[in-house]
């Protein structure tokens, strides 16, 4: 549950847009992505990716007055919607779920035998699904270097972006495709599926780096480059 999105969802339910039948969860899922973008456009905001929530929606939502309820305002909490793509808020969901001991849920919300499959690929392709039913996905998402056409690419990381990577050979087939949450100045620190045979992030070198996409409904992505930080998360090398 995101607080943020929580706020939001507590704001459009007040003022009579429906957000879905488990109301103000903190998810922002396709009924709440609707519900925004039917309040950008009664608010005539003309926002250039709709159902994103960024400094104008939040604006707007704080001066719309809910009726008989005058200065009601949205927490200063929600602010830091922007910062965080709602993608990542999604995936962070599921961290720690292991494709064996949480197979049942795993299965169900990717579509696959986990334990059977590559699933980093579904991973990215569900977690996108939910928050961006807009975003086209690649023909194979199972496929981790078919994410190099997906989106619009990124010359650098930044938090949010969909990273790809090369496993076994840079000019072979097989890949990995995860989150950037972060990165120092060797490895990406990465969110994502079969790392370790979970939901996990971990550091990968750039070594083995093929490039950075950034989700084309995800709204404007971040200007100048993503300060390097520090991570306690385990190197991987390969995850098969």
């Amino acid at each position: 549950m995101d607080p943020q999105i929580k706020a939001v969802q507590e704001r459009l339910v007040a003022l009579g847009y429906d957000v879905g039948r488990a109301g103000a969860d903190g998810v922002l899922g396709r009924d709440t992505i609707g519900a925004v973008k039917r309040f950008q456009a009664a608010a005539k905001l003309g926002v250039k990716w709709p159902g994103t929530i960024g400094p104008s929606t939040l604006a707007a939502l704080n001066a719309t007055p809910i009726s008989g309820v005058p200065g009601q305002a949205l927490p200063p909490i929600v602010d830091e919607v922007i910062a965080t793509p709602v993608w990542i808020g999604e995936a962070r969901r599921f961290l720690g779920k292991h494709e064996r001991r949480d197979a049942k849920e795993l299965d169900k919300v990717l579509g696959l035998d986990a334990s059977d499959i590559a699933w980093c690929g579904a991973f990215v392709a569900m977690v996108l699904a939910i928050v961006l039913p807009e975003e086209r996905m690649p023909s194979n998402p199972l496929g981790a270097r078919n994410w190099l056409k997906a989106g619009i690419n990124l010359d650098g990381p930044q938090v949010g972006a969909i990273v790809v990577f090369w496993r076994g050979a840079k000019s072979g087939w097989s890949g990995h495709v995860g989150f950037v949450v972060g990165h120092d100045r060797t490895h990406v620190h990465v969110l994502g599926g079969n790392q370790s045979d979970s939901v996990s992030i971990a550091r990968i070198g750039k070594d083995r780096l093929l490039g950075y996409r950034w989700p084309t409904t995800g709204g404007e992505p971040p200007i100048g480059a993503l300060a390097t930080s520090t991570i306690n998360a385990s190197i991987t090398t390969n995850e098969a």
